[in-house]
């Protein structure tokens, strides 16, 4: 069914719907006049009878991000073209109305040919990803919920980063919620219940530079312990040393030997084995920054 919506800012018809949450629907849509582009709607549903009357702190936050990442343009960063909340009765209905990028990365890497990608493609994804990451966090945005589903990739080959409902602005050595980034993309410290910063989006990103490569996730654990241990098993056993003070899970010297393992994936070269080392080091402070993986000869070397 075509429904013509207006707003101040852009007008459009919804023609398919394409993603339904918990909190609302998302539709495909296209503008009505002026450019005719493609949309993705999102249209969010708040009821006064629920727990939490009011829009929820995570939605106020994915919009606000969206309008300050908007005034920057970010090629890599998905686009907020406009943003409404009208009152229905004693509901209220907020829609954000965005650039639209017909599939993510996890459907991207199930048409692979079995063969795999092309490293040529790799490389592509990987720069488009870490140069968001970077713009973020030079931005003081972390993420926080790095995956290939939040991850949108064109029929072009443009990589865009979405769904901001986690993101955060952050200042230094921050304590911020545990319960972030889905648990196969979650980096040590955020399972061991520690203060992070910027290097937990590194972290997935590195695991997503692997699942480019294997097209299918690196660490599939399904309870946190089983996810550390999952990931102990390919980087190895930090040492004690390592292990952060402020972790109420204390060191397990049963959970393996104290060792370090450089060479991750046995089929990968030293350049994508070294970058991959590099986002995956179980300390952060270890852990490369996205600007400084750009610089990786991984990227440069030709």
């Amino acid at each position: 069914m075509m429904d013509p919506v207006g707003t101040e800012a852009v007008c459009y018809e919804l023609l398919a719907e394409i993603g339904e949450g918990s909190y609302g629907k998302v539709y495909k849509a296209r503008e009505v006049g002026g450019k005719q582009r493609l949309l993705a709607v999102k249209k969010i549903n708040i009821r006064p009878d629920s727990p939490d009357a009011g829009i929820p702190a995570f939605m106020i936050r994915e919009v606000a991000l969206l309008l300050k990442m908007k005034f920057f343009n970010h090629p890599n960063v998905i686009k907020l073209l406009d943003a409404c909340a009208v009152p229905e009765g004693r509901r209220m209905d907020l829609t954000l109305v965005l650039e639209y990028i017909d599939q993510d990365l996890s459907t991207f890497l199930s048409k692979a040919p079995p063969t795999g990608l092309s490293l040529d493609c790799i490389k592509s994804v990987m720069q488009q990803l870490l140069q968001g990451l970077d713009f973020l966090h030079t931005n003081m945005v972390l993420h926080r919920d790095l995956k290939p589903e939040n991850i949108l990739i064109s029929s072009r080959g443009e990589v865009k980063l979405a769904d901001f409902g986690l993101a955060r602005i952050y200042t230094f050595n921050i304590a911020l919620t545990p319960g972030v980034v889905t648990l196969w993309y979650r980096a040590p410290e955020v399972l061991l219940n520690c203060v992070y910063m910027s290097s937990v989006d590194v972290w997935s990103a590195g695991c997503i530079f692997a699942e480019l490569f294997l097209l299918r996730p690196l660490f599939r654990g399904y309870t946190e312990i089983q996810q550390l241990q999952k990931i102990f098993e390919v980087i190895g056993f930090p040492c004690e040393e390592d292990w952060p003070k402020e972790s109420p899970i204390p060191y397990q010297t049963h959970w393996g030997p104290a060792t370090s393992c450089t060479n991750l994936l046995a089929n990968l070269g030293p350049e994508e084995n070294d970058l991959l080392a590099k986002c995956l080091a179980f300390r952060p402070s270890s852990r490369l920054s996205a600007a400084k993986a750009l610089a990786h000869p991984f990227f440069t070397k030709q």
